[in-house]
C-alpha cells in the first residue's frame, strides 16, 4: 500500500521548507549502488536516526516501533534533528510492531539494546531470505564473540548476553555483520531524535573478511550521510568501546555523574581506570589489539563533556540496565581466560543491585 502512494514520481520534496520530507524511488540504483529493503528492528535513538537517513537516501525502509513512538510515527513520520539544528523528516515505506509484517528484507539492523534481542530473535527468520544479512549494533560483548574466531575458545558462547542460546539458534552465524555504533543521540519525544555527536558506524565481518554485501551495506550507510568504515578486526573495534563502556556506565549510574565529571575527579577517574585495567588484560589474552592508550581512551571521554552515559539515563527513566552486555560479559570472558577482575564485580556488584532495586520498586531515581 505505501508502495503504491509513493507512485513513480517520488523523489526528495520540501515539505515544509524547514524538513527533508523521504518518498524513497525504489525502482532504480543509488550512486550505481542498489536500492534495498532494510528493516530497522528497534527505531529507538540510534535505529530511527539511521532509519531516518536511510529512507531518505532512497531505501525501501521499515521501522518496528512500540508504544507511543510508533503512534507517533505513523501519524507524523519520523524526525531527526542533526548536530547543527537541520531537521530531516522521513516516512518509511512500513512501520509496525509486528516484525512479521515487515516482508522478507535484504538487510535487518538490530537496533536495540542487548538484553532486549533474546525476546524477538525467534521472530527474525521469518523476515528473511537466502542471503540476508543481520547487522549487530549492541553495546558491550556480542552473543557470537568467538564464532569464526580460530583458536582453543572458537564457538563458545557468551551466556552473560545469551544465556539460553535463543539467539544463536534464531540467527545463522554466516549472517551477522558485527558493528560498532559511534554516534550519540537521544529520542527526546515520541517520533523525534535529536542528534548529540558522532556519524560512524564501523562494520565488520566476524572473519574478517572483505565480501561484496558488507560493501554494499557500507555504501548504503555511507550514501545516506554516515562513515562506514570496514574493519578487519572488528572485535577490537568493539573491545575499544567496550573499555569505556564497561566502567563509565555503571559508575555513572551509581553516581548520577557525566563523563567529564567522572574524568575530572580523581577518585572516579582512578576507579574506572582499575576496571579499564582488568579488561586490558582480558582482551590481550583474546588477542585483541588496543589501539590507543588507557589515558587517550580517558581523555576521549572526558571531552565529551557533560553527557549522560545511556545507563544513567535508564536508572532515570526507570528502564532495565545494560549490565550483562556491558560488564558481566566481561567478567565472563575474565573466567575464560582465568583473569581476575575483582574491581569490575564489585562495581557490578552495587550497579546490579541498584538495579533490581529500582525494579523491584518500579522506581526511577534522578537528581532534582
Amino acid at each position: 500500500e505505501a508502495r503504491n502512494r509513493r507512485g513513480g514520481g517520488g523523489g526528495w520534496r520540501r515539505h515544509p521548507a524547514q524538513y527533508l520530507w523521504a518518498r524513497p524511488i525504489i525502482t532504480r540504483p543509488i550512486n550505481g549502488s542498489p536500492i534495498m529493503r532494510i528493516c530497522v528492528v528497534g527505531a529507538g535513538a540510534i535505529g530511527g536516526m539511521l532509519g531516518v537517513k536511510l529512507a531518505l537516501s532512497g531505501h525501501d525502509v521499515t521501522l518496528i516501533l512500540r508504544g507511543a513512538n510508533l503512534e507517533a510515527v505513523r501519524q507524523n513520520g519520523m524526525k531527526l534533528i542533526e548536530e547543527d539544528g537541520k531537521e530531516l523528516l522521513a516516512r518509511p515505506a512500513r512501520v509496525t510492531s509486528v516484525i512479521a509484517e515487515a516482508g522478507v528484507q535484504d538487510v535487518v539492523i538490530l537496533g536495540m539494546k542487548a538484553h532486549q534481542v533474546a525476546a524477538i530473535a525467534a521472530e527474525l527468520p521469518a523476515i528473511m531470505h537466502e542471503k540476508t544479512r543481520v547487522v549487530t549494533m549492541q553495546n558491550g560483548i556480542p552473543w557470537w564473540y568467538f564464532h569464526k574466531l580460530p583458536g582453543a575458545w572458537e564457538g563458545t558462547p557468551i551466556r552473560a548476553v545469551d544465556p539460553d542460546g535463543v539467539i544463536a539458534q534464531s540467527i545463522a552465524v554466516d549472517r551477522v555483520i558485527g558493528s560498532v555504533v559511534y554516534p550519540a543521540s537521544e529520542v527526546i519525544q515520541p517520533g523525534i531524535i535529536k542528534v548529540i555527536e558522532g556519524n560512524r558506524f564501523t562494520l565488520g565481518e566476524l572473519d574478517g573478511g572483505d565480501t561484496p554485501s558488507i560493501r554494499e551495506i557500507a555504501d548504503a550507510f555511507k550514501t545516506a550521510g554516515f562513515k562506514a568504515p570496514i574493519s578487519r578486526d572488528i572485535r577490537s573495534e568493539i573491545w575499544l568501546k567496550v573499555w569505556g563502556n564497561l566502567s563509565f556506565n555503571p559508575i555513572s549510574a551509581l553516581t548520577h555523574a557525566t563523563l567529564e565529571d567522572i574524568c575530572l575527579y580523581a577518585p572516579t577517574r582512578e576507579l574506572a581506570a582499575a576496571m579499564m585495567r582488568e579488561a586490558q588484560t582480558i582482551g590481550e589474552a583474546l588477542g585483541v589489539q588496543f589501539k590507543v592508550s588507557l589515558e587517550k581512551r580517558i581523555a576521549g571521554a572526558q571531552a565529551v563533556g557533560q553527557h549522560k552515559t545511556s545507563m544513567l539515563q535508564d536508572v532515570e527513566q526507570g528502564r532495565p540496565l545494560e549490565l550483562q552486555a556491558l560488564v558481566a560479559s566481561v567478567m565472563e570472558l575474565g573466567r575464560i581466560t582465568q583473569k581476575p577482575t575483582p574491581t569490575i564485580d564489585a562495581v557490578y556488584a552495587l550497579t546490579s543491585l541498584l538495579a533490581n532495586t529500582l525494579q523491584q520498586h518500579k522506581a526511577t531515581l534522578r537528581l532534582a
